[in-house]
């Protein structure tokens, strides 16, 4: 009977041990991937004040266009 819980006992930590890591290496790359997402959004927000981007919109027809007030052309 012992040594069935033993064996119990230990998978349990080893089971355990493998559960932990796996729950860091998930929450790292959530947070590398949120400090890319967050440095592309930047670069984006960056870009779009460029004078020669233009903010598309999109149409009754689902066609993108420019705005019509826009003055650049």
């Amino acid at each position: 009977m012992t040594a069935i819980l033993l064996r119990i006992l230990i998978m349990a930590v080893i089971f355990g041990a493998i559960a932990l890591g796996v729950r860091r290496i998930w929450r790292d790359w959530q947070k590398q991937f949120k400090a890319e997402e967050t440095e592309v959004h930047q670069r984006d927000l960056e870009e779009r004040k460029r004078p020669d981007v233009i903010t598309l919109k999109r149409d009754a027809d689902g066609t993108f266009r420019p705005p019509e007030n826009d003055n650049r052309r």
